[in-house]
């Protein structure tokens, strides 16, 4: 019997490591509607919803406000000899605008030079509701999963949602030394500073100039307690590691 829960796991991985997604609108043009695929700049909400900033300036904004349905292709296959044999999610929903104070606060945490556009009168930000998602993770690995499997409950986000900004704080004042670490250790990534900018329950994310490392949690953290518990062990195998 094939885990969904593992599978779901698997798809908010791949939306939380990207840093850009192929969007899927649909483009009305003369000779009838056609699918129209665009590259965008892509973050995500606690529970794993993809987090867009678009301009309705852009023909992939305007096919949405028409048809809100929407498909973003996540390709986890870069350095890959063969890029069949890796992972990517065609994640397929509805898409709508937001002025979630906090959606834009990770977003310009994943992404800091949308700082430079995101008041711009043409720009707002969007949140995709997942239906569904069609995993192709190597050869003879394909399964449809419902929305329900990928996005976590939101229950189980609110308390790291709510301390989210204090877990970065946290760690970016007090233990600059176990970002370098996980960085090292767990990433293969020389050079020091990396800082955290977010942490959800699937892990956190690190940047330094310029470059970006996914830190996954071993398990799903529920509550802020399982957050720190679970830092602390990556950190000392990190260390470890980098030996």
């Amino acid at each position: 019997m094939t885990d969904t829960a593992a599978l779901g796991q698997e798809i908010r991985g791949l939306i939380r490591g990207a840093g850009t997604a192929t969007l899927g609108t649909l483009y009305t043009g003369p000779d009838g509607p056609v699918p129209y695929c665009s590259l965008v700049l892509a973050a995500c909400d606690q529970d794993g919803s993809p987090v867009l900033l678009l301009s309705t300036l852009a023909r992939h904004t305007d096919n949405l406000l028409k048809a809100p349905a929407v498909s973003l292709l996540y390709d986890g296959t870069a350095g890959l000899p063969d890029p069949l044999t890796g992972a990517r999610a065609t994640v397929m929903g509805t898409i709508e605008a937001t002025d979630d104070p906090r959606l834009r606060a990770r977003y310009l945490a994943r992404h800091p030079s949308a700082e430079d556009y995101a008041d711009f009168g043409d720009f707002s930000f969007y949140r995709v509701h997942i239906r569904s998602a069609h995993l192709v993770a190597g050869f003879g690995r394909i399964h449809d999963v419902e929305g329900g499997d990928i996005v976590l409950p939101e229950s189980g986000c609110r308390e790291i949602a709510e301390a989210e900004a204090d877990i970065v704080d946290h760690m970016n004042d007090h233990h600059g030394d176990a970002m370098d670490a996980y960085a090292r250790g767990l990433g293969g990534l020389d050079g020091g500073g990396w800082r955290m900018t977010g942490c959800d329950p699937d892990g956190a994310d690190l940047h330094r100039q310029g470059a970006y490392f996914r830190l996954p949690f071993p398990e799903i953290a529920r509550t802020t307690g399982d957050v720190r518990t679970i830092l602390v062990e990556l950190a000392q195998t990190a260390r470890k590691m980098a030996e």
